[in-house]
């Protein structure tokens, strides 16, 4: 893989689907329909997907390509692939709260090597750099010109005074559970896979899921925080979480600085 390229390709990419998701976000009424799960889908989702999967499958034509919205992706078997997530938090746009991303990321071997996480609503981007470093970019977002970034480390964490961030739309008592496991200076919460990038850059020190996600929900937000120093292990033995598996489905999972002392579940 040309790194250089698939960084250019992807940050790209990313933002051109978030300039069509603003566009209807910030536009009239749209319709919201149900997909087979019950889960919402809406015009947003659908055309963000086209021109991202367009444009990775012109540019990478030999790499296998999962993406959320495109059902017959998700029978591809493979180690390595491209992962999708077009508009994850789409409850969050339907309400317009601002907290969805649009997530491309890479996996190679079962692990998301490079990913891009951008906010269109909240004007923030993250991404890994051609050497897998992790960066968050601020200006005016131009789509062939990378602009002012630096580089975002996870914490040392103070495991008596524990930043956590969790879920908006999907908290529950089990979570609250395990959070309660630890010693907690201050909550946050946070829509879609932000989660992931508030761990990265050091404004929460973990992120516990307690719930279902897919590898399309975590492996951009995955590579962003691997990529600053980070780490995601599954809930039940603090395995690393690997990608690749049977219909794409995650367990629970951590998100996490490496300085957090881990509770068992």
């Amino acid at each position: 893989m040309d790194y250089d390229l698939l960084t250019t390709v992807m940050r790209r990419l990313s933002l051109e689907a978030g300039d069509k998701i603003m566009e209807i976000y910030n536009g009239p009424d749209f319709e919201v329909k149900s997909k087979s799960d019950d889960s919402p889908v809406t015009i947003a989702d659908e055309a963000a997907d086209a021109i991202i999967s367009d444009g990775l499958r012109a540019a990478f034509p030999d790499v296998a390509l999962v993406t959320e919205e495109q059902a017959a992706s998700h029978s591809v078997t493979a180690n390595t692939f491209l992962i999708v997530d077009p508009l994850d938090g789409t409850k969050e746009f339907i309400n317009r709260r601002g907290d969805f991303t649009v997530n491309i990321a890479y996996v190679v071997d079962g692990v998301p090597v490079r990913g891009v996480v951008y906010a269109p609503a909240k004007g923030r981007m993250f991404f890994t750099d051609a050497d897998g470093v992790s960066v968050e970019e601020s200006g005016d977002f131009a789509k062939d010109t990378v602009g002012a970034v630096k580089p975002i480390k996870v914490t040392n964490p103070d495991n008596d005074a524990l930043m956590v961030v969790a879920s908006k739309s999907h908290r529950d008592q089990a979570t609250d559970d395990y959070i309660n496991k630890y010693n907690v200076k201050d909550m946050k919460s946070a829509g879609s896979s932000l989660k992931f990038c508030l761990v990265a850059t050091g404004e929460a020190d973990i992120y516990p899921r307690v719930g279902r996600t897919m590898e399309w929900d975590t492996a951009a937000g995955h590579a962003v925080l691997t990529g600053a120093g980070g780490n995601v292990v599954r809930f039940d033995d603090h395995t690393p979480l690997r990608y690749g598996k049977e219909i794409f489905a995650n367990p629970f999972f951590i998100a996490y600085a490496p300085g957090v002392d881990l509770k068992q579940p």
